[in-house]
């Protein structure tokens, strides 16, 4: 019923995701997500509802106050602020970040840690 992400990391951490979304306004089936501050050692949820009902495959990318990052191959471009948009739309302010997958397979409840 949710993805939550925790930091298991020293420091803060802000987290973005994009999962599936039919239909999407922009024309597409991918939203995005962010921006998430989670405190060392805390947790967010970050996408609540049914995950089996939707699709096994999510993203995510987040970066640290120290500028530690967790990226991958998948981009897209994000703004500085909080959004929430298709994953077509982007702004003069964002900038492409590298996401990385997750497959959360079949679990209704699925909890990722970041660590160093």
């Amino acid at each position: 019923m949710s993805l939550t992400i925790v930091n298991g990391y020293p420091q803060l951490i802000s987290v973005a995701i994009w999962y599936y979304h039919p239909n999407c306004p922009d024309g597409g089936d991918w939203s995005k997500k962010g921006w998430w501050n989670i405190t060392p050692g805390g947790s967010k949820i970050v996408y609540g509802g049914s995950l089996r009902s939707l699709n096994r495959y999510f993203t995510y990318y987040a970066h640290s106050s120290d500028g530690a990052q967790w990226s991958g191959p998948y981009v897209t471009a994000v703004p500085p602020n909080a959004f929430d948009w298709c994953l077509n739309t982007a702004n003069t302010s964002s900038r492409n970040a590298g996401f990385r997958l997750l497959d959360i397979n079949s679990y209704d409840n699925f909890t990722l840690t970041l660590h160093a």
